[in-house]
């Protein structure tokens, strides 16, 4: 009876952090992804440039990259659960403060989100790595799809929110507070089950120095530019819609459909390379979809543009779900994972963060796409040297002390 009781509450208990991850992954990518459709409104509105309104995602990926290193010395401080907690709070209040009137809680408020967001991207793996060892591919799947499904829906409601709902930009960008203190009531638990403030990371794991390891090089490189890709889409394809024709609501669901057609792979990709001695397959495959997805948008409208979404949005989840994946197949421990997640995310966001900038630059000076589209080719053709470098069979440990 004990035993059974017992399998129960584990039962339960593992159930329980499922919902967990997911409430947590539903807030990492929406309060990013419901700007771009309302860029338009901002521009009008607030008097933002093209290269002021790609500074509302290059704020938060300068938050990954700054924020990352120190998201492990959190987690060893106060526990992961402590530490994602700490990081609702902090996102939650960013996205109250980010609709106030002005354009300077308009960035005050995305810095709070970039930085709230940084601790979860990194620790989430760690977390996922420790919790469901033996389930890492699955929960890896569950948590990318989650998180990418709640972008995609951000991203196409944000319109509809703004004008339909009447809510105004201000309405749709507070809306995902919601979400955010649905979150916090759903993380009191595990943080209350945490028995002091050291725990929650596991025994036995060491420091690594990854910045001498030719590995943690390649997985941070191919994290940083499938992360460039990615931002430049979800901030620039709504107006690159509307440039080729588009209504404004039918632009955001453009990006839906980018966001949506990522699912299917992002969560088949990790269960297939939990499986396979290495991931060069899998990695080739997702940029070779995102270069064709980008060559569709070079070459024409209407459908074109839908079919280009569909591709380059699969490669997309692909190489995505790939770049998280490789946090915890390159490592044996949880906390490794940690430490490899916050030097990829640190130097991918780095690199990733000027992305959205600079495609608003040479759009700027050139007036229209096709200079920043030839840069996405240009990312895609470096992007395969390093993942497929990041795919081999090895362990980041094996190349350092």
């Amino acid at each position: 009876m004990r035993q059974k009781t017992a399998a129960a509450g584990t039962a339960a208990s593992s159930a329980f952090m499922v919902a967990a991850v997911v409430i947590l992954a539903a807030n990492l990518r929406a309060p990013l992804t419901t700007v771009g459709p309302l860029v338009p409104d901002l521009q009008r509105e607030l008097g933002l440039s093209h290269a002021a309104a790609g500074a509302l995602t290059t704020i938060p990926l300068l938050a990954f990259a700054l924020l990352a290193p120190v998201a492990a010395l959190f987690a060893r401080r106060f526990g992961m659960e402590r530490t994602l907690f700490g990081s609702l709070v902090v996102l939650f209040v960013g996205e109250l403060v980010r609709p106030l009137s002005g354009g300077v809680f308009l960035f005050l408020g995305t810095a709070l989100i970039g930085a709230a967001i940084a601790i979860d991207n990194v620790l989430m793996p760690a977390l996922i790595k420790d919790v469901f060892s033996h389930r890492v591919g699955l929960m890896m799947g569950v948590y990318t799809v989650t998180m990418n499904m709640s972008a995609a829906f951000a991203s196409g409601l944000a319109v509809p929110l703004a004008d339909e709902w009447g809510i105004g930009w201000e309405g749709a960008l507070r809306f995902w507070a919601l979400v955010a203190a649905l979150a916090l009531v759903v993380w009191l638990p595990p943080v209350w089950r945490q028995k002091s403030s050291a725990s929650g990371t596991p025994a036995g794991s060491r420091r690594l120095s990854l910045w001498c390891s030719a590995l943690a090089w390649q997985v941070a490189l191919f994290m940083g530019l499938q992360s460039f890709f990615f931002y430049c889409i979800i901030t620039w394809l709504p107006e690159l819609g509307q440039s080729k024709g588009l209504a404004a609501d039918t632009a955001g669901w453009l990006l839906f459909f980018f966001q949506f057609a990522q699912l299917p792979m992002m969560f088949v990709s990790p269960l297939l390379a939990e499986r396979m001695d290495n991931q060069k397959v899998l990695i080739g495959s997702a940029v070779l979809l995102m270069a064709l997805g980008t060559a569709a948008f070079v070459a024409g409208q209407g459908w074109l543009l839908w079919a280009g979404a569909l591709l380059a949005g699969i490669g997309a989840g692909m190489a995505f779900s790939l770049a998280m994946m490789l946090f915890t197949l390159r490592t044996r421990r949880p906390l490794e994972a940690a430490q490899l997640s916050a030097m990829a995310q640190s130097v991918g966001y780095l690199l990733s963060a000027a992305g959205p900038l600079l495609f608003g630059a040479l759009y700027d000076a050139a007036g229209h796409f096709l200079p920043p589209l030839v840069l996405l080719l240009a990312v895609c053709a470096v992007m395969i040297v390093f993942g497929l470098g990041a795919a081999r069979d090895k362990y980041v440990d094996d190349e350092v002390a």
